[in-house]
């Protein structure tokens, strides 16, 4: 589930700043537009596509944390940086990520990771997150 919350977290982050008046000079009409864009963008993702991807997350951070509890580290990293590549050939996750760039520009440079980033797991290791 920790998977899927941080997936959600990075490909909504422009509602977070909605609440300002003006954000990197995007008025909040812009703004409207723009989420409104997104909206329209993420009912085209396959809600099937998407629930498989949510169990899947959930079974490997299950079985993930079983492994790390063993002292299994290695077999654990591997695991999560497969799910990663995995992901980013989901049909679903694809779509996902282009709704999510909708409102790219919206956000402080390197504010955020990219969706690409945050299931790299080569510089950190899944156990020690």
């Amino acid at each position: 589930m920790k998977i899927v919350i941080v997936f959600l977290s990075l490909i909504f982050p422009a509602t977070i700043f909605a609440q300002n008046q003006v954000v990197n000079g995007v008025d909040m009409g812009n703004i409207m537009q723009l989420m409104q864009k997104m909206q329209t963008c993420m009912a085209k993702v396959d809600q099937t596509e998407m629930k498989a991807f949510e169990v899947e997350a959930e079974n490997l951070e299950a079985e993930i944390k079983t492994l790390c509890q063993e002292g299994k580290r290695k077999k654990a990293q591997k695991k999560a940086v497969a799910f990663g590549k995995n992901a980013m050939k989901n049909p679903a996750i694809k779509q996902m990520v282009k709704c999510g760039e909708i409102t790219k520009g919206m956000l402080p440079e390197g504010s955020e990771p990219s969706f690409e980033e945050s299931f790299d797991f080569s510089d950190i290791h899944v156990c020690d997150e």
